[in-house]
């Protein structure tokens, strides 16, 4: 009795399971670029907007600071010993303005290129946390400065009954107008300042 052979055909490994998976792989890749991608641009809009402010807060820290440091006004009459004078330097409080606002002046400008980095490599967080803290620790320093010469402009102008303080800004009308206008400035670069910190907290922000 002749034996029957059997044969098994083996038939080649199917690749649509192969395919497949390279097709989700490729998606799943193709999702996190778009979405790196769209990350990056509105985080490089952020970038730029923080240089500009920073731009803009430069020249409103040089303003306070220079428009302070020349407030100087003599009064048109004087006696044989006394000369009715009055300047920056007259008060310890804006001498502390002048050097404060010109350190964060100084801040400012050291700062740009730790901005254009960010504009660069928008999805970097080291230079955007740097600034985040840098911001910060400055911010203070030129708000103490804005607030302790608004509190000697708000006496220049109204003085202290209490303490017998009288108003200067009658007499010393272009001086009190100047130290005014710094003060002013500087409040404006301390917005300038809340604006970055904002940036920069909006731009660390994970997806």
């Amino acid at each position: 009795m002749a034996k029957e052979s059997t044969t098994i055909e083996v038939g080649e490994p199917s690749t649509v399971t192969k395919s497949t998976s390279h097709v989700v792989v490729d998606e799943k890749k193709k999702k996190g670029f778009v979405a790196a991608t769209a990350g990056g641009g509105y985080k490089r809009g952020l970038a730029i907007f923080d240089f500009l402010l920073r731009l803009a807060a430069i020249v409103t820290t040089i303003t306070a600071s220079s428009v302070m440091y020349t407030a100087e006004e003599t009064l048109p009459f004087f006696t044989q010993f006394l000369q009715f004078q009055a300047g920056y330097d007259d008060f310890a409080t804006f001498q502390f303005f002048v050097i404060a606002i010109a350190m964060v002046a100084s801040y400012l400008v050291l700062s740009l290129p730790f901005s254009i980095v960010t504009i660069i490599r928008p999805l970097a967080a080291a230079p955007r946390l740097i600034l985040l803290i840098s911001d910060t620790v400055v911010v203070t320093l030129a708000t103490s400065a804005a607030a302790a010469a608004a509190a000697i402009v708000y006496l220049a102008h109204n003085g202290n009954p209490n303490t017998n303080w009288l108003p200067i800004c009658q007499q010393f009308g272009d001086f009190c107008q100047a130290v005014s206008s710094a003060v002013v400035a500087s409040s404006i670069a301390v917005v300038f300042f809340i604006i970055l910190i904002v940036i920069s907290a909006i731009a660390l922000k994970k997806h």
